[in-house]
């Protein structure tokens, strides 16, 4: 009885180390801090490295991928379309891609609900090791190498196949799942 109490101490023990640790770690997080707060030196770059007077051609259009024309022998072309889009432009839009408006939006609204959550809420998914299947993180994959911070937070997980991977998952909004 008494090595089945220390068992349990000894868990509770290191579960509150791992809580610990990944507090320090969501102060991190710009979703943790960025609300009415200054923004904080090492997420400031240098003048130097700024991008400053860039000029940047202006276009008519951008380039639009229509995917209901994929089909069939089609689909080579929409292939080259998408790389040269890529590589001439760095971005593209999609059109005719079979997802509706709303599910859009109501996915937007679950992701914004879940980076607006308390960093309590979003602890446990803080991570900057890339094997974890479901991760949280802020800037890079070198934040503790990097003298200037990127300004974004990262929420990665698989998604194929479904069945295995929505374990992963975040719980919390409730709806993350069911989107």
């Amino acid at each position: 009885m008494i090595s089945l109490i220390f068992n349990q101490i000894i868990k509770l023990s290191a579960t509150t180390s791992i809580i610990k640790s990944h507090i320090q770690e969501m102060e991190k997080l710009v979703s943790s801090w960025c609300k009415n707060k200054p923004l904080p030196e090492s997420y400031i770059f240098p003048p130097e490295t700024r991008p400053g007077n860039l000029v940047v051609p202006t276009c008519n259009t951008i380039p639009v991928i229509d995917l209901n024309k994929a089909e069939g022998q089609n689909r080579t072309h929409i292939v080259q379309q998408i790389l040269k889009a890529g590589q001439e432009y760095g971005f593209f839009q999609v059109v005719n891609h079979g997802v509706p408006e709303n599910l859009m939006n109501e996915s937007m609204d679950v992701f914004k609900e879940f980076f607006e959550m308390p960093w309590e809420d979003k602890a446990m998914l803080y991570s900057e090791d890339p094997k974890n299947s479901c991760r949280l993180s802020t800037s890079s994959v070198n934040y503790a190498r990097e003298k200037i911070h990127h300004w974004r937070d990262n929420l990665r997980h698989p998604c194929h196949p479904l069945q295995d991977c929505i374990k992963h998952w975040p719980q919390k909004p409730v709806r993350y799942r069911e989107m």
